[in-house]
């Protein structure tokens, strides 16, 4: 079973400058290589395969903090499946996770919601993305300050408080401060139920 994120950014069109693909290149870089596991088409569409599918949520959730501390912001589907073919391009592969991924994607824009995922499991479609829901209730106005906190919270999980601070040149009290108002402990909680439910499935 594998993962696969496909997304675009919101509002490209109306970018002044186009200088957000670099960004965005600069996002997807640590994920893996270019064009096998991620790669950025028709302009300003991505997809991303995340082989393992625990880390799926965290790395969508983590691309748009990234995105919002830029001001800018992706709609993105997750899908989960197989692969059945396999090719150099990520975008030419395909599998049950691409076909999940692809179809959910294109609903996201009708049901103006902008992360979903899709597993072909329906109760476990059903309860996840109405959490997801709820989460993006705040994750959409995620200002430029908690967004970055969360990207850097994210990728140094072991941080402490203070050493969040030091990377972000922010003493403790500020730390805690945005750590409170991007509800990072509640977007943690929902990754852990997430990555306990997706293994019961992964596991059948």
């Amino acid at each position: 079973m594998t993962s696969v994120i496909t997304g675009d950014i919101i509002g490209s069109r109306q970018q002044k400058s186009e200088h957000w693909v670099e960004d965005l290149k600069k996002i997807l870089a640590p994920l893996g290589a270019t064009p096998s596991q991620w790669e950025i088409y028709r302009g300003d569409e991505f997809q991303i395969e995340v082989s393992i599918p625990e880390n799926a949520l965290l790395i969508a959730i983590l691309i748009k903090a990234r995105l919002r501390a830029l001001k800018l912001d992706a709609r993105m589907s997750i899908g989960f499946g197989d692969k059945t073919y396999n090719t150099e391009r990520i975008s030419e592969s395909n599998g049950s996770a691409f076909i999940n991924s692809g179809e959910l994607f294109e609903t996201l824009k009708k049901q103006k919601v902008t992360l979903a995922l899709r597993s072909g499991d329906n109760s476990f479609d059903e309860k996840l993305n109405l959490m997801l829901q709820l989460a993006l209730t705040f994750m959409d106005s995620w200002l430029v300050q908690s967004a970055e906190f969360v990207a850097v919270a994210i990728e140094n999980p072991t941080l402490s408080q203070e050493e969040l601070g030091q990377k972000l040149g922010i003493n403790q009290a500020a730390v805690s401060r945005r750590q409170k108002r991007a509800q990072f402990d509640l977007v943690m909680n929902l990754d852990r139920y997430f990555r306990t439910q997706i293994k019961q499935i992964t596991a059948l």
